[in-house]
């Protein structure tokens, strides 16, 4: 059985990526992958697929802080990078719904299958093809 501290030393980046990608935050994604860790320690050993277990805990954690900062103004994002295409798809990304952003992220920067994104999300596979299908549509439109 694979122990925390083992997978907090060799995926402690990417998962802090998938949170900094969810959140536009760094703050909240350490913040993020910290919360999800503790709340797995207790019942570890039942979790079979512990990195899967730990993506759904930081994207359904991450759309809970979205909807309750809903109602406040949103704040124009920080520049992510220096080059302005990327800051562009980027806050593009951020102005999708919690549920594409998701499927976006996860597809194309953590590069999961549908599949695996339907099973982190708790969606259906073709349901999962189309909300990307639906983000690439609108990202399309925002960035061209």
């Amino acid at each position: 059985m694979t122990r925390v501290e083992d997978v907090y030393r060799d995926h402690r980046l990417s998962l802090l990526r998938l949170a900094f990608l969810m959140t536009g935050s760094r703050d909240e994604a350490e913040d993020l992958v910290q919360v999800a860790l503790v709340s797995a320690q207790p019942r570890w050993e039942q979790i079979d697929a512990p990195i899967a277990y730990l993506r759904r805990v930081i994207v359904n954690r991450a759309k809970d802080g979205q909807r309750r900062s809903f109602r406040a103004p949103p704040l124009p994002p920080a520049p992510f990078t220096e080059i302005p295409d990327i800051d562009e798809t980027y806050t593009a990304i951020l102005q999708l719904s919690e549920t594409q952003r998701a499927v976006v992220i996860l597809h194309f920067y953590e590069d999961l299958s549908l599949v695996e994104i339907a099973d982190v999300l708790n969606r259906p596979p073709a349901t999962v093809r189309s909300d990307l299908r639906r983000a690439l549509n609108q990202l399309r439109g925002a960035v061209s």
